[in-house]
């Protein structure tokens, strides 16, 4: 690991926790078209649950392995999947970094997600954490890998919007 001067750390903690506000403001707002371009290309995106994480199980309710990918399921959601409208409201902590090598910024951010439903009512949809590595270009910090590790092994099977 690379060591890293406190400013240099609070230039990169500032990066990531724009790309994070700026991540789940374009969920949030239903910009889902926007979403895949948080991510680099080649890029991993993979939804697990605390306890397969824990246990090394790679298996994921959602995987990603390209941009292509993203966008293909958000085109499947928008076009294909048929499901009751709603909407998310994330609520993020600040993120941890946790170190700096060849691969790039890794970081760990718990968030909680609210769901939304068309009738108006909401209830706690998801809670975990953010295990990310991040790029930074021009002061920007884009996703090369970002797993999401919900606390629950109780998925809802309406896992249609990204986390």
């Amino acid at each position: 690991m690379q060591e890293t001067s406190t400013q240099d750390l609070q230039a990169l903690t500032f990066a990531i926790m724009r790309a994070q506000a700026d991540y789940a403001r374009c969920i949030d707002d239903d910009r889902l078209e926007e979403w895949p371009a948080f991510f680099l290309d080649p890029c991993l995106y993979m939804i697990t649950t605390a306890s397969n994480h824990r246990d090394g199980m790679e298996a994921g309710i959602v995987f990603a392995n390209s941009r292509g990918m993203l966008k293909d399921r958000i085109s499947a959601l928008r076009e294909a999947n048929i499901y009751e409208k709603q909407a998310y409201r994330h609520i993020l902590g600040a993120p941890c970094v946790l170190g700096e090598d060849e691969k790039g910024v890794r970081s760990e951010t718990p968030f909680m997600v609210a769901r939304i439903m068309r009738d108006g009512s909401t209830m706690l949809f998801a809670t975990g954490r953010y295990l990310d590595t991040y790029r930074i270009e021009d002061g920007a910090a884009l996703l090369a890998e970002r797993l999401v590790v919900c606390d629950s092994s109780r998925i809802d099977t309406l896992l249609a919007i990204p986390l």
